[in-house]
This record gives C-alpha cells, structure tokens and sequence, in this order.
C-alpha cells in the first residue's frame, strides 16, 4: 500500500478532515455563494481550530439556509435566538450577527462588482498564487496581501475578516496554494506523478 504524504497539519485520519485536505484546500472556488459561505465559516472559525467548524459545516448550511444571502437579510431576532440555542453552530451572538452583517455587504458587493467572485478574485488579480513551502512551518498566518484584504473588506462593511482569517479565507478557496511541496496535493508533486505513468 502506497504511504500518501499530506501537509503535517493534516492530523489524524478522519476521512472529513482528509477529503477537505485533499480535495477542497487549496482548490480555487469562483462560485459566489460558496464563496460567501467560506467567509463565514473562516470568520466562525477565529479563535477556534478548523477541525471544529468543518464538523460543524452541514449544522451551519442547515442553520443559514445554506448561506442564501437573501434569506440571510431577513432573520428576525426570533431567528437570531433560535440561532444562539442551536448546539450545531458556534453560538457565539456576535459571530451570528456577523453573518447578518456580512450578508448586506456581500448583496452590495454583488451589485457593484457584477458578481463577489470578480471582486474577491481581484486581490490575486485573478490568478491563483501558488507557493513553494518546504515545511509547514514557513506558512505564514498573513502577508500584506492579506492585511490589505483585511482593510478593503472592512472598509467595504464586512467584520470578523481580520488579516489572518483574510490568510486563512484565500487558502482555503484556493486564492492562495499553501500546500508544501512534499504534499501529493502540490502541483509539482502531481505533475511528477502525471510523468511516472
């Protein structure tokens, strides 16, 4: 049986946490409404570990009407409650608020921009950035990049998008390729492959 290398924060052997791994991270996403519901997910995620939000993913798709910005806008506070007693989320009152405000501005974004993927995808200009990591530990939690997302998406009435979720948003739609270079989810590591057969 062939040993299949991962990024080493890829720990354990859920097949959850490994499907996200080897078929989501780093892959590019230019669908809006996945799109939104990344943002959100990410922002549930600050000050938590992603293992927990991706447990969580199907309960938030159920809670937010799998992220429908539309329906989003029109929660009333007895939907907010119903929202803080549900033990499938993370009832954080401010991180589901902060769905509610991020809905509006994503609308806007929309309205503006022609779609949120133009506008998202316009910080990497369009083009996915791939990355050359040897080991884990040369990942950076943020860059200027993300600081200046941070500051544009506030700016633009999004919160709980501070530089390091911005980081953590574009790796995970695939804006950014972190994975290191001994992963066999690494382009070169898959071109090599692609050459051996």
């Amino acid at each position: 049986m062939t040993l299949v290398t991962r990024c080493a924060w890829v720990v354990g052997k859920d097949p959850l946490y490994l499907d996200y791994h080897d078929n989501e991270w780093g892959v590019p996403i230019y669908e809006d409404r996945l799109l939104f519901e990344m943002l959100c997910l990410e922002g549930a995620q600050a000050g938590l570990s992603w293992w927990t939000i991706l447990q969580k993913r199907d309960n938030y798709r159920q809670a937010f009407d799998h992220f429908d910005a539309h329906k989003i806008i029109q929660y009333t506070e007895d939907k907010i409650q119903s929202l803080r007693e549900d033990s499938g989320i993370v009832r954080n009152r401010l991180k589901i608020l902060s769905v509610l405000t991020n809905a509006h501005a994503f609308l806007r974004i929309q309205r503006e921009h022609g779609s949120f993927s133009n506008y998202i995808w316009s910080f990497v200009n369009g083009t996915p950035i791939l990355n050359h990591w040897t080991s884990i530990n040369e990942v950076p939690i943020f860059n200027e990049l993300s600081d200046t997302m941070s500051k544009r998406l506030k700016k633009d009435g999004f919160v709980f998008v501070g530089s390091k979720v911005c980081y953590s948003y574009m790796q995970a739609v695939g804006m950014i390729n972190d994975h290191t270079t001994d992963c066999h989810c690494h382009p070169s590591m898959k071109l090599e492959k692609d050459e051996a057969l």
